[in-house]
């Protein structure tokens, strides 16, 4: 029996506006980011899910409170679904290390997952307690249609180790999902996973 796994990413923040790496820092939605959240719930309003699920960081929590409201579904939260934690570069962003550290800078773009920032998670371990938390979800909602709001490299991550694609390849293959846009996964009760649709928009103004 195969589950449908609705992934979003969570709604703008003030650091992602300004490309800064928000990982575990608790950081707010914007303006823009509330709006593209109450987007996601009138796309849930049209195409009702069974269950919600979302990262504990509270921009992925706000980012899926609409849906909730639009189907009386309670949120169920997920550590294994919260961002990774960047290190020395949360609250910074690429450019900013890179006047600091070139070297280390050039070796992480080269190889994100071999030279993971200083401090940083291993890109490695994030992706395997993401891919848990997908199968466990999965495995609770069998046959059902699942919407789980997490992060931008936590589920980048997590879609190249499912589909076989090596993780150190993530930034390339898989530059960025759009806020509040829907990927669509199959999930096997094997485990094993299929993409049906990536970063799809759930208003068509939100491309």
């Amino acid at each position: 029996m195969t589950t449908t796994l609705l992934l979003a990413r969570h709604g703008q923040t003030v650091w992602h506006a300004e490309n800064r790496y928000a990982g575990v820092s608790d950081i707010a939605l914007t303006d823009t980011g509330r709006a593209q959240a109450e987007a996601l719930g009138r796309w849930a309003a049209a195409h009702p899910v069974d269950a919600i699920w979302t990262s504990p960081l509270s921009r992925a929590v706000a980012t899926a409170d609409p849906a909730c409201r639009a189907l009386g579904l309670t949120p169920q939260r997920e550590p294994g679904l919260r961002e990774c934690d960047f290190g020395v570069v949360e609250g910074r962003t690429l450019a900013e290390f890179e006047t600091e550290d070139p070297e280390w800078a050039a070796a992480y773009r080269a190889d994100p997952v071999a030279h993971s920032f200083p401090g940083a998670e291993d890109p490695t371990a994030a992706a395997a307690r993401g891919v848990r938390a997908l199968r466990d979800i999965a495995a609770a909602h069998p046959g059902g249609r699942v919407l789980v709001v997490a992060h931008n490299t936590l589920l980048r991550l997590v879609l190249c180790t499912l589909l076989s694609i090596p993780a150190r390849e993530y930034r390339r293959v898989l530059p960025r999902l759009r806020n509040a846009a829907i990927s669509e996964l199959r999930m096997n009760s094997d485990g094993s996973a299929a993409l049906l649709s990536l970063n799809v928009p759930c208003e068509p103004d939100m491309s």
